[in-house]
C-alpha cells in the first residue's frame, strides 16, 4: 500500500493553538514530518504527516482536539522547474482532481515531495506509476 496517513485538526485561529498542538505531539514523542495550515476566519485546518499517525491521532483526540485521519499520497517529484507540472498534468489528463496539496524539500535526502489528496487514490496511483513517477511509502516519509 502506498497511501500514507495524514492527520487533520480543526482548531480555533488564535495565538497559542499551534503551540499546544506541537507540544502535545512532542510530549508523546510524535515527530511532525510535513504540515500545512489553512485559515478560515475564526478557525483553521492543520494538516500534517507525522512519523506515527496512529499514536498522533490518539494523543490529539485524547487531548480534546477535533482530529481525523485521511489517506493521502506522497509523490517524489523533481526538484527543478516542471517537477510539479509533470505530476499535476498527469493527474489532470486522467481526470483526477487534486483536492489539496503541500510540498517540502529535504536537504538530507535531496528529495522534493508532494503530499496530496485526490478524489481517486487507486487511479492516481495507477496513472502516476505508469509515468514512472515514484509514490513514497509511509516508511520513506518517516525516514526523511
Amino acid at each position: 500500500m502506498t497511501e500514507i496517513k495524514q492527520i487533520s485538526l480543526f482548531v480555533e485561529n488564535k495565538p497559542g493553538r499551534m503551540a499546544k498542538v506541537s507540544k502535545t505531539l512532542s510530549d508523546a514523542g510524535v515527530n511532525i514530518r510535513a504540515l500545512t495550515i489553512a485559515e478560515a476566519g475564526d478557525f483553521g485546518v492543520i494538516r500534517m504527516v507525522v512519523d506515527n499517525p496512529d499514536k498522533g491521532y490518539k494523543t490529539l483526540k485524547e487531548s480534546g482536539f477535533t482530529v481525523s485521519i485521511t489517506d493521502v499520497l506522497a509523490v517524489e517529484m523533481r526538484d527543478s522547474p516542471g517537477g510539479l507540472y509533470e505530476i499535476v498534468n498527469t493527474l489532470g489528463e486522467s481526470r483526477i482532481n487534486v483536492d489539496y496539496a503541500y510540498a517540502f524539500v529535504t536537504a538530507k535526502a535531496q528529495k522534493a515531495m508532494l503530499i496530496r489528496r485526490v478524489d481517486d487514490i487507486a487511479k492516481a496511483r495507477q496513472v502516476l506509476s505508469a509515468k514512472s513517477i515514484k509514490i513514497a511509502a509511509e516508511e520513506e516519509i518517516k525516514a526523511l
